[in-house]
């Protein structure tokens, strides 16, 4: 198969599953609102950057740890099948954390993310579920990059899609004829990774699988060498968490929680694009990780160029769909016909979106740093992209624009990261 002709197949497929994935946030996010109006989605809004450190965690681990066990199948390297047995016992450890804390603090753990009373009352018993399901979360990252770097793309994206629809159908089930509420939503978000992993199962046993678990000692030596690639995937998950904290503290002082109502439908929405890009992103990087493997550098610029291409295109699609229906997304969300929320909420999204003219070229060179070991210019950018430039740009922009300066902070920050990332493609050479 010609490279062209896999990097469509890979990315199709990878886009196609990023998309479902994202597509159960929106489902929370639309049964939520009818369900408990602009609190509850305030509460979600407010504990997403823990779904994101979660999140972020599952893909450094995961990602990092696909990418050294293609790299070194290329190669032929004995060594390759330790990766994924280290990969699965070290995210039981580390989601163990996570575990403990949702189970005995969740509310503190609200009220720690902005929560008054209030929403505090109403985001307890989602947080304290899906925390509870953490390693499942960690695990379902892992088995989709294995998978995906096994040379199955198909059986990845079949599992973050039946993985979503899962979710979707008993987001309504649970949370209206069963009548659970903001627990019921947390309920089948949690379950839904479980889902993905039993789809990720065919693939492993398969004729086809070469991906070996074995029962041994997790080494942080693997562990290490496995972040160090997984990093920028670590970052480009948790720059969400850290912009929607950052935003929703100043978005408090400037609006309350009607704007920080505004802004839940402003970044759940945001998170379709993202996982556009990362589709982009994760379906070249086997063909990255494979070809830079071998040695064959030009045909990895090549790769490169067509997942360039590929995002600028659908960068500007985006955009033009976010100027077009602004109105009609925001009153999706919008089950109380709550004026001042439209209000933020349309002029946010469009001032917002303009930033993947950007953002996808940054998810995407980023993508490629690690996947060709340039592990220090792939931090860079990711570090840039998601907290140095978006903090800054958004306490700056905040200040002297007000609610408007904090909506073109993406935009700016995705700018200034657009030429950090360049440089860094130079350089990497």
């Amino acid at each position: 198969m010609s490279i062209r002709k896999q990097f469509a197949k890979y990315v199709s497929q990878n886009i196609m599953g990023m998309i479902g994935m994202s597509l159960y946030i929106l489902a929370d996010t639309f049964f939520i609102s009818l369900a408990e109006g602009a609190m509850g989605i305030t509460a979600l809004n407010l504990v997403l950057p823990i779904y994101s450190l979660i999140f972020a965690v599952g893909a450094m681990i995961g990602v990092g740890s696909a990418i050294r066990f293609k790299i070194l199948r290329a190669r032929d390297d004995a060594h390759a099948d330790r990766y994924f047995s280290n990969a699965v016992l070290c995210a039981l450890a580390l989601g163990m954390v996570f575990v403990v804390l949702g189970g005995l603090f969740p509310g503190q753990i609200v009220a720690l993310m902005g929560g008054d009373a209030q929403i505090v009352a109403v985001g307890t018993s989602y947080t304290r579920i899906f925390m509870l399901f953490t390693p499942f979360f960690m695990w379902n990252h892992i088995c989709n990059a294995f998978v995906r770097n096994d040379g199955n793309p198909t059986v990845a994206m079949a599992a973050t899609l039946g993985s979503s629809l899962f979710n979707i159908v008993m987001d309504y089930v649970l949370m209206f004829p069963l009548g659970m509420g903001m627990a019921g939503a947390a309920l089948a978000t949690a379950v839904s990774p479980i889902i993905g992993i039993a789809i990720c199962s065919i693939h492993f046993l398969s004729k086809k699988n070469t991906i070996r678990f074995r029962w041994t000692v997790p080494s942080p030596k693997l562990l290490l060498q496995s972040c160090q690639l997984g990093i920028s995937a670590f970052i480009g998950e948790i720059s969400s968490g850290v912009t929607t904290i950052v935003f929703n503290m100043l978005i408090l002082r400037l609006a309350g929680n009607i704007g920080v109502a505004a802004y839940g439908v402003i970044a759940n929405t945001s998170l379709v694009a993202i996982s556009v890009f990362n589709g982009v992103a994760q379906g070249a990087q086997p063909l990255f990780s494979d070809l830079y493997g071998k040695g064959e550098r030009g045909a990895v610029r090549r790769v490169l160029r067509m997942g360039v291409l590929t995002a600028l295109v659908l960068a500007v699609i985006m955009v033009v769909l976010s100027r077009v229906g602004a109105e009609s997304i925001v009153a999706v969300f919008n089950s109380e016909r709550d004026e001042v929320m439209a209000s933020y909420a349309v002029n946010g999204l469009k001032l917002y979106f303009m930033g993947f003219l950007f953002a996808g070229f940054n998810i995407v060179v980023t993508g490629y740093l690690s996947a060709v070991e340039s592990v220090r210019w792939a931090f860079t950018t990711s570090i840039m992209r998601g907290v140095v430039a978006i903090i800054l740009c958004a306490l700056v922009l905040s200040a002297t624009l007000g609610l408007n300066g904090v909506w073109l902070a993406f935009p700016a920050a995705e700018m200034v990261t657009a030429v950090v990332a360049v440089l860094a493609v130079r350089k990497s050479r």
